[in-house]
């Protein structure tokens, strides 16, 4: 992808976020949120490190909305782990780029990644009971999931690892699931959290059909 490509894809995806924010009465939070979700899933499909830059963006505004939404866990988690983790990935992404300034993936054997699913379960419950001391707290095994989820899969990604792939498309379903609940109780910013999940859904089965079929991964 060159210059050219980047700028007029970002272009439209901002456009478009800002468009599809007045229409739906979220101008600014909820345009700004949905272009930096799409823009990082889009480009870190892409292989590009600069994926994590509207990462962070996101990280910031998500925290920013689950805070309203009385979501403590991701609140917590999208500012002291998922933002941190983002600017490692930036990092890692980096320094293993090829000379068209993409990024290869690798791929977990079985075992690793039955592990992976293991203590992505039992993690998930633990937080949930954790959440739930909060008596303000909502949705708590849900939250729990979704961060668990969301954690797992940008340390793989920022990895490199192949797996990643599909602990996002499962955490896109998990956050699906909040933001469409949320909206149904009036929550605010909740619409444009649906259309984040849903694109991230849609991206993200691109993504594991991408890098399903390369010939750049190698088991670990």
């Amino acid at each position: 992808m060159n210059f050219n490509k980047t700028t007029i894809t970002t272009t439209l995806i901002v456009v478009f976020s800002f468009v599809l924010g007045i229409i739906s009465n979220d101008p600014i939070i909820g345009s700004i949120v949905l272009a930096a979700g799409i823009l990082s899933v889009w480009f870190q499909v892409k292989g590009k490190s600069y994926n994590y830059i509207f990462a962070c963006i996101y990280d910031i505004c998500n925290a920013y909305i689950s805070y309203k939404n009385n979501l403590y866990g991701l609140f917590i988690f999208s500012l002291l782990l998922h933002l941190p983790l983002n600017i490692y990935g930036f990092i890692t992404w980096n320094k293993n780029k090829d000379e068209n300034n993409n990024v290869s993936f690798r791929r977990f054997s079985k075992f690793k990644s039955i592990l992976v699913i293991l203590s992505t379960i039992i993690s998930s419950i633990i937080l949930g009971y954790i959440l739930k001391i909060n008596p303000n707290q909502r949705l708590e095994f849900l939250d729990s999931t979704a961060n668990v989820l969301n954690v797992s899969g940008i340390i793989l990604l920022s990895k490199r690892l192949h797996e990643g792939w599909y602990v996002s498309l499962f955490d896109n379903i998990v956050d699906l699931s909040i933001w469409t609940i949320n909206f149904i109780d009036g929550r605010p910013n909740s619409l444009m959290m649906i259309y984040v999940s849903f694109i991230y859904l849609i991206i993200g089965i691109y993504g594991i059909y991408k890098y399903k079929n390369s010939n750049v991964i190698t088991s670990l």
